[in-house]
C-alpha cells in the first residue's frame, strides 16, 4: 500500500470457483506494520451480515466521523448535505459489492480519557448467503471478521429473525468448544444493528429500544425447544457483551434511486438523527475496547500474526474443527510473543554492538548476550499465552535458536571491527617471510645452498600470496582465493600458538617436578 490517498485495502481474497479464501499478507502486513502504529494495541470494528443491506454504506459513515475527529472534532460530523458518501465502495442495487475482507488503509489513533492510544481499524466484509456463497463462504467470512474484531456488528434487516440467531449460532458454536479450554468468552462485543426498524411505538429506536427488545428476543423460557434455548446460550456464553441498536429506514430515495449517491439531502431525517447517536456509541474514544484474546491486549503486530494463523485453517475444504481454531489461536499467540520477546532482545544487543558502535571484548559481548538473552526468555514466560505450558515451549526453544543465530551475526559484525583481527592473515605471512628470509641467512652462512634457496622460494610464494590477498581485499574478485588463505593463515596461528602453549606447560611441569620433595620411602 503506498503512502498515497487512504483507501479500502482487499486482505482476504475470494477465488470463487474454488470456493476459498486467500490472506494478501503484504498488502495487511503494510498497513497494520506501519512504525508509527504496529505496537499499539488495536481496536477493530468489524460489519458484518447478509448482502444488500448497506454495510459499507455504513462503514462510510463511521470513517467520516473518524476524519472529523482526526481534524479536530466538529459537532456537525455527518457532514454537508450536498456531499456525496465515499470511503469503501457501495451502490444500489440487488448484486453483491464487497468481496472477501477489506479495511481502511489508514489506521487511526485515537487518545482515550486515560491518556493511552490505540488504534483504530475499519474492517468491510463480504455480505452473507448471497447467490454465489456457500454455507462454508458464509462461515468463513463471518467467523474471520467475528474472531479478528473487538466489535463486530451484526447488520441485520427490520428484525431479528430466528433463522438469523441460528445462522450466527454457527459461529458461536466455535467459541462455545473453545471455552472447554480456555476458560474465557472468545469474542468481544456483539451489536445487534436492526436497520428499517418499523415499530418504533413498541421499542423506540436507539440504544435503549434495542436493549429492551434484544433483552426480550434472547429470553431463554422454560416452554421453548432446546434447540432454541441453546441457541441463545450461546450467544451470551461465547460473547463478553451483547446489545442492539434499532435504526429507521433511511428514506424512499435511498432504497429505490439508482443515482443515490449518499448525499444527506435525500436522506430521511429521522435516519439521520439516530445516525448521530449510532456512530459515537461505536466509535468514542469512551467507548474504544481493544482487541483481546484469551486475556490479553492485541497489537496491530500481533494481530497480523492472527490472521496468518486462522487463514490457514480455513484453507481446507471443510469447516475448520473448532479444536483446530483454538490451536491456531494458541499458535498466533505464541508467535506474537517470540517475535516480542525477540525484537526486545535485537533492539538491546543493536543498541550495545549494532551499527557504527565500537569494538567490544568477546567476553563482554558473550555476558550482555546472556543477560538479554534471559530477560527476553522471562518476558516471553510473562506474557499470557494459550494452548499451556506444553504447548509454549517449543515456542519458547524456538525463541533461544532465534537469538543464538541473531548472536551469531552480532559476534561476527563486532569481529569484523576489530582492527587486529583485519590483519591477522598479513600479520602471519610477514611473520613467515622474516623467518624465512633469517632462515635463508643462517642457512647460507652455515653453508647449506638448498635449504636457503628453499627458503627463498618460499618467501617468493609467501610474498605473490600477501599481495594477491591484498588485491583481493581491495577489488572483492577471487573471493574463494582469498578464504583458502585466510584459513591457512588461521591454520598456522593456530598451530603455532597450540605448540607455544604445549611448550610452556612442559617447562612448568618440569620445573614442578625438580621442586617436588623425596619419597619417604626412598629415603
Amino acid at each position: 500500500m503506498g503512502r498515497g490517498k487512504p483507501g479500502p485495502v482487499q486482505i482476504v481474497l475470494v477465488h470463487k470457483e474454488a470456493h476459498s479464501f486467500e490472506l494478501d499478507e503484504k498488502a495487511l502486513s503494510q498497513v497494520l506494520l506501519q512504525e508509527s502504529i504496529r505496537d499499539m494495541d488495536v481496536v477493530v470494528v468489524s460489519v458484518a451480515g447478509a448482502f444488500r443491506k448497506g454495510k459499507s454504506f455504513l462503514l462510510d459513515f463511521m470513517l467520516r466521523y473518524m476524519y472529523t475527529q482526526k481534524e479536530g472534532g466538529a459537532s456537525s460530523w455527518l457532514g454537508q448535505e450536498d456531499e456525496p458518501l465515499l470511503g469503501f465502495s457501495w451502490r444500489g442495487g440487488s448484486d453483491p459489492e464487497t468481496t472477501g475482507i477489506q479495511i481502511w488503509s489508514e489506521v487511526f489513533t485515537v487518545e482515550k480519557q486515560d491518556g493511552k492510544k490505540v488504534a483504530v481499524v475499519l474492517m468491510d466484509t463480504q455480505g452473507a448467503f448471497d447467490s454465489q456463497s456457500t454455507v462454508k463462504d458464509c462461515a468463513t467470512i463471518f467467523a474471520l471478521s467475528t474472531m479478528t474484531s473487538s466489535i463486530q456488528i451484526y447488520n441485520l434487516s427490520q428484525n431479528i429473525q430466528e433463522d438469523d440467531l441460528q445462522q450466527l449460532q454457527l459461529f458461536t458454536e466455535y467459541g462455545r468448544l473453545a471455552m472447554d479450554e480456555i476458560f474465557l468468552k472468545p469474542f468481544q462485543t456483539l451489536m445487534f444493528l436492526v436497520r428499517d426498524w418499523s415499530f418504533p411505538y413498541e421499542y423506540p429506536y436507539g440504544l435503549e429500544g434495542g436493549r429492551n427488545f434484544l433483552e426480550k428476543r434472547l429470553e431463554v423460557k422454560t416452554h421453548q425447544h432446546e434447540e432454541i434455548q441453546n441457541v441463545r446460550r450461546h450467544i451470551h456464553s461465547c460473547f463478553t457483551n451483547v446489545n442492539c441498536f434499532l435504526l429507521p429506514h433511511p428514506g424512499l430515495k435511498v432504497a429505490t434511486s439508482p443515482g443515490f449517491d449518499g448525499r444527506l439531502k435525500d436522506i430521511a431525517a429521522e435516519f439521520k438523527e439516530q445516525l448521530q447517536q449510532l456512530i459515537p456509541i461505536v466509535l468514542d474514544p469512551r467507548q474504544l475496547l481493544e482487541k483481546e484474546i484469551n486475556g490479553s491486549k492485541v497489537t496491530c503486530r500481533g494481530l497480523l500474526e492472527y490472521f496468518k494463523a486462522y487463514i490457514k485453517i480455513y484453507q481446507g475444504e471443510d469447516l475448520p474443527h473448532p479444536k483446530s481454531m483454538l490451536q491456531a489461536t494458541a499458535e498466533a499467540n505464541n508467535l506474537a510473543a517470540v517475535a516480542s520477546a525477540k525484537d526486545m532482545y535485537y533492539n538491546k544487543m543493536e543498541q550495545m554492538c549494532g551499527g557504527d558502535k565500537p569494538y567490544i571484548s568477546p567476553e563482554i559481548l558473550e555476558e550482555k548476550h546472556q543477560q538479554h538473552r534471559a530477560s527476553a526468555l522471562e518476558h516471553f514466560q510473562k506474557i499470557k499465552k494459550m494452548g499451556g505450558k506444553e504447548f509454549s515451549q517449543r515456542y519458547e526453544a524456538e525463541l533461544e535458536k532465534e537469538m543464538g543465530e541473531l548472536f551469531e551475526h552480532f559476534a561476527k559484525h563486532n569481529k569484523s571491527k576489530n582492527i587486529f583481527s583485519t590483519f591477522r592473515t598479513p600479520a602471519v605471512i610477514f611473520s613467515a617471510i622474516v623467518a624465512l628470509y633469517l632462515g635463508s641467512g643462517l642457512t647460507g652462512f652455515m653453508g647449506l645452498d638448498v635449504a636457503a634457496q628453499l627458503c627463498n622460494c618460499v618467501v617468493g610464494l609467501l610474498l605473490i600470496a600477501l599481495l594477491a590477498w591484498g588485491y583481493i581485499r581491495y577489488s572483492g574478485q577471487y573471493r574463494d582465493l582469498g578464504v583458502v588463505i585466510d584459513t591457512t593463515a588461521d591454520f598456522v596461528l593456530e598451530q603455532a600458538t597450540s605448540r607455544m602453549g604445549n611448550t610452556t606447560r612442559a617447562a612448568v611441569a618440569d620445573a614442578s617436578g625438580a621442586r617436588a620433595p623425596p619419597d619417604k620411602k626412598t629415603q
